[in-house]
């Protein structure tokens, strides 16, 4: 998504007490950065922070961390956050947020880590044949995903694009992942657990499907 250049973002940012300046740094000790020793989820991309502002709220026993590549996005995303976390009078235990290009995923997360969910809200599908290694779900980044992903950890992967979501079924199994979950309609499948992010509600207003799959780490 493009967005204009804020020049708020950065400034505001870097004063953010849970936005992590140097995650490099912490490379292989993500569990000790969160006061309590819980489940790790990871959101990449997490674009304005409608999911990941909603997900640590609903699920306070687990700790969130959430990227994406641009400042103006992630500065969005911490409002958000802020925003429910004041509503719901809750300190910003179980949540950090980071800049980082995904394709640079490995220089912030090891095989120490062990995260046990990676989501993947509305990735760019990038459909020129040139740019598909772009991709969040394609084999390439899965492959550095596996290095930090536990054994039978999961990602969620949520799309509109049935070309991309045809394409990444293909890398999933390239990369030897299990497909656990798959529905072309979510929201008139059984799944139970969905939190709508801002693309999603737009998408479905416009009469587009929307479709999800769970992938094991096996």
């Amino acid at each position: 998504m493009r967005i204009r250049h804020k020049p708020w973002a950065k400034p505001e940012l870097d004063t953010c007490p849970f936005c992590i300046k140097q995650p490099e740094i912490i490379k292989g000790l993500w569990s000790d950065e969160f006061p309590k020793k819980q489940p790790i989820h990871i959101e990449l991309g997490c674009g304005k922070g409608g999911f990941i502002s909603s997900a640590i709220i609903k699920y306070p026993n687990i700790n969130f961390i959430a990227i994406d590549i641009k400042n103006e996005m992630l500065a969005l995303a911490k409002r958000k956050i802020e925003q429910q976390l004041s509503e719901n009078e809750l300190p910003a235990d179980n949540i950090r947020i980071f800049i980082k290009n995904i394709e640079q995923i490995d220089t912030c997360f090891d095989s120490n880590d062990l995260i046990e969910r990676i989501y993947i809200n509305f990735c760019n599908p990038w459909p020129k044949q040139k740019h598909k290694k772009h991709r969040l779900t394609h084999y390439l980044l899965l492959e550095k995903y596996k290095v930090f992903l536990k054994p039978m950890g999961e990602i969620w992967f949520k799309t509109d694009d049935d070309n991309l979501f045809n394409e990444s079924l293909n890398y999933f199994e390239q990369s030897g992942f299990e497909i656990k979950y798959k529905t072309y309609d979510l929201h008139s499948s059984d799944f139970t657990e969905n939190i709508e992010t801002e693309h999603e509600k737009m998408f479905t207003e416009m009469g587009k499907k929307i479709k999800f799959l769970i992938a094991v780490h096996k």
